[in-house]
C-alpha cells in the first residue's frame, strides 16, 4: 500500500523523521508530501520545497518512499480536492485533528501516527530557538544540518524572524 504523510518540515527535525520511520515501518511506499510547497522565505516557511527534500534525503534511512510536492491554496476543499487528483496513494497518516478530519471529509483513509516528544520536537521550536540564538542543532538531523549549513538556513531564519 502507499501511504501519504503530509508535512511543511520547516525544517525537517527528528520529530518529523520518528513520524516518517513509523509509517515507512507499516506501509510499502511512503508518499512524502511535501506541503505548502509553493511557499519559501518567510518567517513561516524560510525553506524551498528542494531544501526540504534534501532535508528529507540526507535524513532518512530507508528508500521505501517517494516525494510529493503538495502547494498551498488557501482553501481546504481545494487542497484536498488536489491531493486526490495529483498525488497516488491509499491511505492517510496524521496527528492533526484538522487534517484527519479534511481527509475523512473528502473520504480519505486515515490512521494516526503518535506524537514523538512534541513539545521539544517541532519546526516552530527549532525556528525559535535559531531566532532567539539558543541551541537548536540537537533538534534536528544531521542531513537538516548539513543542509541548513550549505545553504545559511539558520542565518536565513534569523533575517526572517526580525521585526519589521
Amino acid at each position: 500500500m502507499k501511504a501519504l504523510v503530509v508535512g511543511r518540515f520547516q525544517p525537517f527535525h527528528t520529530g518529523h523523521l520518528r513520524m516518517l520511520e513509523y509509517v515507512a515501518k507499516r506501509e510499502g511506499t511512503l508518499v512524502i508530501g511535501v506541503g505548502s510547497s509553493n511557499k519559501s522565505s518567510t518567517k513561516e516557511n524560510p525553506f524551498t520545497v528542494e531544501e526540504r527534500k534534501e532535508m528529507i534525503r540526507k535524513s532518512v534511512p530507508f528508500k521505501n518512499y517517494v516525494f510529493a510536492e503538495i502547494p498551498d491554496f488557501g482553501d481546504n476543499l481545494k487542497w484536498v480536492a488536489w491531493i486526490k487528483d495529483n498525488v497516488e496513494f491509499d491511505v492517510a497518516y496524521t496527528n492533526s485533528e484538522r487534517e484527519r478530519k479534511i481527509f475523512e471529509n473528502a473520504g480519505i483513509a486515515v490512521k494516526p501516527i503518535p506524537f514523538f516528544e512534541r513539545e521539544k520536537y517541532s519546526a516552530i521550536e527549532v525556528r525559535r530557538r535559531i531566532a532567539s540564538g539558543l541551541n537548536w542543532r540537537e533538534l534536528v538531523s544531521k542531513g537538516t544540518l548539513e543542509v541548513m549549513e550549505k545553504t545559511s538556513g539558520a542565518e536565513r531564519v534569523r533575517k526572517l524572524s526580525e521585526p519589521k
